[in-house]
């Protein structure tokens, strides 16, 4: 049988080999969806693949820059290295949201399962990645809780094989960066390194970022025995800009360039340390065991709530990932695999000085500490999967059962009073500790996909799975209001998919139908208690391709149209939501690179974003128009190791909101984008 694969997102080099070989296979390789390099296109799921060589291209700025490219993908930035995720969903924003979408690095969860953070790419070298996979739909049989709308992955280069580069990036309003990778090869080891320094003023007022990334990998070949192991570490010093009020405030350059919260800032450590053992066993079976730990801290100026508290966290934790490929016959292959996790996090929040602001708020909002508690959570999870391979057929079936436990501690005295015992006026202080406890979490996961090879380059594929998330420690344990115990139950989605994928003529495609329901949904309802009985139906069609065209031009488009609304009961200032569009959720979303190969070793790439326009509020009476963006970029091969690149961003100067918003205590709400801006990157690699 002939193996094949679909890039669905293709740098240009790519595309001219399609040319070239029309009637070719093209391979691509993936981890993200079994944890073992596979060619993707045979794989009954959909996704998509950002190269090294676009990356490179794109020199993102930010991870939403590069994910732009991949339909069904919708990252709304903040400021700074902030955004708010959105994958196959609304954008998702609340204490437990970051849980929707896994994001990876090397396959390892950034966070623990209950402890993720809605920015949490910003501690992946996304920057220099060797490439970046999105995994669409949910991915739970494989990875677990928190796979509910898909998975992103970052991965790094294996800086082992030898080589490097060094590069630097220079753009407007005081952005700049340095790219440092080298490696040394020594036959069957070798060690490399993969860094980067950012330094960045940004457009707004007293706003900056200051960040470290560092990838240290090795590498040890024995026989049968393939050892890696990597180090990363992360560090985020910024100063952040928040929010801009006033209906389509963004237009005024003025007010989008203020920054009304100039003591606001987020500073965030990371550390990851790994090393996975690979055997390559009789017969063509495989045995990989993973072993990591995680350190994290982060301080958070919460500029954004009354009295403006100060949060710290931090967690460190140990893991393991194992998996057993085992060839039953040529025809049949059987997965077995074990996780599990140890974590110790803590969570404080304190407030300096008195609160300013209403009578209420400043009786109802305390000075001194709010919540101070330490949680202990431990997970276990065996799966397993098979594949049968049945001439043009291919079935896959898996099941992943997970249990999480949580032993919360609370170092304050339960309940809503002040830190010291006494009570608040109007009722009760805002926030309401509950008292110290365990709480455990199990859940089943199955999936079932099915693929039919049409022919040597295309393929019908269909699978149906199911995603969920456990409570996030903050949704348990950080109440409000008469709450004194949160008693959730984890978000349960059921997903629908069928697609076609392939390569037909000059074009590579990828074309996916989904229908996803959820139950279960956490939020923060009007009394400001945290409950379980949110729901909503998703359903989209995603469309990328790369098409060819003649004189050495090429066309890359990903496209998205899609409805995300609330099938459940509940009535906001007196209107009920059920079928509502979600807030935050444009139906239709597209881009557009159109790429020209000029002679003398240049190309020019013109890049065309739009975002529909999408409600700001539940109950849809409030919205944001949508943007389109125009882009340009040129790369010059100046020598064989030197590459020169340059970009403009907004080259028609467009006033739009990167993020817009709605609440009833601030009306609309934006983060502005960026006026035109440019950049010119140089690199050099040997």
């Amino acid at each position: 049988m002939k193996y094949y694969c679909l890039p669905l997102i293709l740098p240009f080099s790519q595309a001219v080999v399609a040319d070239q070989k029309a009637t070719d296979s093209i391979e691509v390789i993936t981890t993200t969806a079994s944890r073992v390099e596979a060619l993707s296109n045979s794989l009954p799921l959909s996704i998509s693949t950002l190269t090294e060589a676009q990356l490179k291209s794109i020199a993102p700025t930010h991870i939403e820059e590069a994910l732009q490219r991949v339909a069904g993908a919708n990252v709304q930035r903040g400021n700074g290295q902030e955004y708010l995720p959105a994958l196959r969903s609304p954008v998702l924003s609340g204490a437990g949201a970051c849980g929707g979408v896994l994001t990876l690095e090397d396959g390892i969860a950034l966070r623990a399962a209950g402890f993720c953070n809605i920015n949490e790419l910003f501690e992946s070298h996304s920057e220099m990645a060797q490439r970046i996979e999105v995994l669409k739909g949910p991915g739970s049989a494989l990875y677990g809780s928190n796979a509910v709308h898909g998975v992103i992955n970052v991965i790094t280069p294996d800086t082992t094989q030898g080589g490097g580069l060094l590069g630097v990036d220079y753009g407007s309003y005081g952005y700049a960066r340095v790219k440092l990778r080298a490696g040394q090869d020594y036959g069957n080891s070798g060690i490399g390194i993969n860094a980067s320094i950012t330094d960045d003023t940004g457009y707004r007022d007293d706003e900056s970022v200051k960040q470290q990334k560092v990838n240290i990998r090795h590498r040890l070949e024995r026989d049968n025995l393939l050892l890696t192991s990597g180090i990363t570490y992360t560090h985020l010093d910024q100063q952040t800009a928040g929010f801009i009020t006033g209906f389509e405030s963004y237009k005024n350059e003025d007010i989008a360039q203020q920054n009304f919260d100039p003591d606001a800032f987020r500073k965030a450590t990371s550390f990851r340390a790994w090393s996975n053992a690979t055997w390559q066993l009789a017969n063509n079976d495989v045995l990989s065991t993973t072993v990591y730990m995680r350190d994290q801290s982060m301080d958070f100026f919460k500029h954004f709530l009354p009295g403006t508290p100060l949060e710290k966290n931090s967690q460190t934790g140990i893991g393991v990932q194992s998996l057993y490929k085992h060839s039953i016959n040529n025809n049949v292959t059987l997965n077995l695999g074990l996780d599990g996790e140890y974590t110790q996090a803590d969570f404080l929040q304190s407030q300096n000085e008195a609160t300013q602001g209403s009578a209420f708020l400043v009786a109802t909002v305390p000075q001194g500490k709010h919540y101070d508690y330490n949680v202990n959570a431990t997970l276990y999870a065996p799966f397993a999967s098979v594949n049968w391979q049945l001439n043009k057929w291919l079935l896959t079936a898996g099941v992943r059962y997970e249990h999480m436990q949580y032993d919360y501690t609370n170092n304050m005295l339960a309940g809503r009073t002040k830190e010291d015992g006494s009570e608040c006026g109007f009722g009760g202080c805002r926030y309401s500790r509950p008292a110290s406890t365990k709480n455990s979490f199990s859940n089943a996961s199955p999936k079932l996909g099915i693929s039919y090879q049409y022919n040597s380059n295309n393929t019908f594929y269909a699978n149906f799975s199911r995603g969920y998330r456990a409570p996030q420690a903050a949704e348990l344990y950080q109440l409000q209001r008469e709450q004194t115990t949160a008693n959730l139950n984890p978000e349960i989605a059921n997903n629908a998919e069928f697609g076609i994928k392939g390569l037909y003529n000059k074009f590579n495609y990828g074309l996916s139908v989904y229908a996803m329901s959820k139950h279960n949904t956490i939020y923060r309802d009007s009394d400001f208690f945290t409950v379980n009985d949110g729901s909503s139906r998703h359903r989209g069609v995603e469309l990328e391709l790369n098409y060819q065209l003649p004189n050495n031009v090429s066309v890359n488009f990903a496209g998205t149209h899609a409805k995300h609304s609330y099938t459940n009961n509940q009535v906001i200032n007196g209107l009920n939501i059920n079928g509502n569009d979600i807030d935050t959720a444009p139906r239709n979303i597209a881009n557009i690179d159109i790429t020209w190969q000029a002679r003398n070793n240049t190309q020019f790439a013109l890049q065309w974003h739009h975002v529909g326009h999408y409600y700001t509020d539940p109950e849809n009476l409030n919205e944001y128009e949508g943007h389109s963006v125009l882009s340009l970029r040129a790369e010059w091969q100046a020598t064989k190791n030197l590459e020169v690149m340059a970009r403009i961003i907004n080259v028609t100067n467009k006033a739009y909101a990167e993020r817009a918003d709605y609440t009833s205590f601030t009306g609309d709400r934006y983060f502005p984008g960026k006026p035109r801006n440019a950049m010119i990157s140089a690199s050099y690699s040997w």
